[in-house]
Parts: structure tokens; sequence; C-alpha cells
């Protein structure tokens, strides 16, 4: 059983910066691509950004690309993301998420494993 633990989450002002990993144990980390979901207040939960095994492809929603950047360290178990010029918009719980499927990468069904979920809050 695959277990994904998020962290660095919290408060910062429209434009700021903010990181967010996820640590993954059990499994076999380089074998399962990972990705990050967001969940506005009210709305289903989103595609934000997904890495390869290898670390290699990444995919990223439209809203998103040129600010967020996604990453891995494989060694660490540990995938990233590193959020930029956040908007109040992007408010909202982030989760990662493990998974072997790759063609509809940007559905929830794609992935087995999920984490608990991050808040983050960007304000105006």
């Amino acid at each position: 059983q695959v277990q994904l633990v998020e962290s660095g989450g919290g408060l910062v002002q429209a434009g700021g910066s903010l990181r967010l990993s996820c640590a993954a144990s059990g499994g076999t980390f380089n074998s399962y691509a990972m990705a990050w979901f967001r969940q506005a207040p009210g709305k289903e939960r989103a595609f934000v950004a997904r890495v390869s095994t290898s670390g290699v492809a990444t995919y990223y929603s439209d809203s998103v690309k040129g600010r967020f950047t996604i990453s891995r360290d494989n060694a660490k178990n540990t995938v990233f993301l590193q959020m930029n010029s956040l908007k109040p918009e992007e408010t909202g719980v982030y989760y990662c998420a493990a998974g072997y499927r790759s063609i509809k990468y940007r559905e929830m069904g794609e992935y087995d494993y999920w984490g608990q979920g991050n808040q983050v809050t960007v304000s105006s």
C-alpha cells in the first residue's frame, strides 16, 4: 500500500510563491507517475500537473503553465510542486496522487493512491 503525505501549504499573498512536497512510502516510487490536483471550495477536484516515472515528462493544466513546476526526486521518494505568481482563484486543497495508468492522466480515476490534502490560501 502506498502512502502519500503532503506538506508545504499555507497562506500567501497574490503574486507570491509556495512549494508543496509529497513524500511517498510503500510501493516502488519510481514505478508510478505522480500528479497534483486542486480542489477549490465548492468545486470538483481538478488536475494541475503530472510528472512521469523518470521525471523527464511533465504535463500541466493550461492555467498554470509557465508558473508552476512539478518535479520529483526518486532517491528521496518525493514529488514537488513549485507554485509562482499565485492567484486568489488558486486557493484550495492540493492533493498529490500516484498512478500506473497514463492515458487519461487529467482524470482522478487514473490514480490509485491519494494524499490527505494540503490547504493553500492565496489572499488578494
